[in-house]
């Protein structure tokens, strides 16, 4: 059976690697594309760039099973809403979301479609985080900081992978406080230090820090290039598509719970 996909953001970087994914795959067809730039621009396979603001319009003739969302936070909250409205299962990569924008897009979505929702589609990144509870948790009472890097036009910081290794590590650890960047004078306190550097051509560095008593411990993970989060979306899209309605992480996709 060959299910549909859509992408929102198919002019940006990650919706044009994942469209190329879709292209390998002969049980995934790609039926429409969405952006606010390069309208009508040939996608492949007849199909082309629609306006963002016919998103509802085209996902309606275009058959479309599965929408992968890589946009802007405010994009993509009415992009869940036309999506859910219409049957539309989805795979939402945006990162920056507000805790409102999460309920927004919870509510929409409901139990009448399935969405995984995840800051980081990378294997590694999934296994990374995984790596990153077992260790808080066996080393209650170590120091823990949070460092990434990105290229230096990512908008949002802390990236979305961080704010969910410190999620992790705050529910593994209780440390309920997380502090981002230090200045000042004053000493340490039970918290989870988060650090964000933007330079460069940097595709995405996250490294956990582990310091205590004679040793510290760090757990990295690096991404060389976007690829890594392409293909973990559209295996999102794959397993989606036959998923009852709810809400998902990765985890759910790759069977770690």
């Amino acid at each position: 059976m060959t299910v549909k996909i859509a992408v929102a953001g198919a002019r940006g970087r990650m919706g044009q690697l994942i469209i190329e994914e879709v292209g390998k795959f002969q049980d995934l067809e790609l039926v429409a594309g969405f952006d606010v730039r390069g309208v009508g621009d040939p996608l492949g396979g007849g199909v082309v760039v629609s306006d963002a603001s016919e998103l509802a319009e085209v996902l309606r003739g275009s058959g479309a099973e599965v929408l992968i969302d890589f946009t802007t936070p405010a994009a993509t909250v009415e992009n869940v809403r036309a999506a859910a409205d219409l049957g539309v299962h989805l795979v939402v990569g945006t990162t920056g979301l507000s805790e409102d924008q999460r309920r927004e897009i919870a509510r929409a979505i409901g139990r009448r479609v399935a969405a995984v929702i995840s800051p980081n589609y990378s294997l590694g990144v999934n296994l990374f985080w995984r790596l990153i509870e077992v260790a808080a948790r066996s080393l209650q009472g170590y120091d823990i900081e949070v460092i990434e890097a990105h290229h230096r036009n990512k908008v949002d910081a802390p990236s979305g992978t961080a704010a969910e290794a410190v999620r992790v590590l705050a529910e593994a650890t209780g440390k309920g406080e997380a502090v981002y960047g230090r200045e000042g004078q004053g000493l340490r306190g039970e918290e989870i230090g988060v650090h964000a550097v933007r330079a460069g051509d940097i595709v995405g560095d996250h490294t956990v820090l582990f310091a205590g008593p004679g040793e510290r411990l760090e757990i990295k993970h690096q991404a060389h290039s976007r690829q890594a989060f392409a293909s973990g979306a559209v295996r999102a899209a794959r397993w989606v598509a036959a998923a009852p309605g709810g809400v998902y992480a990765m985890a759910d996709v790759l069977g770690q719970r």
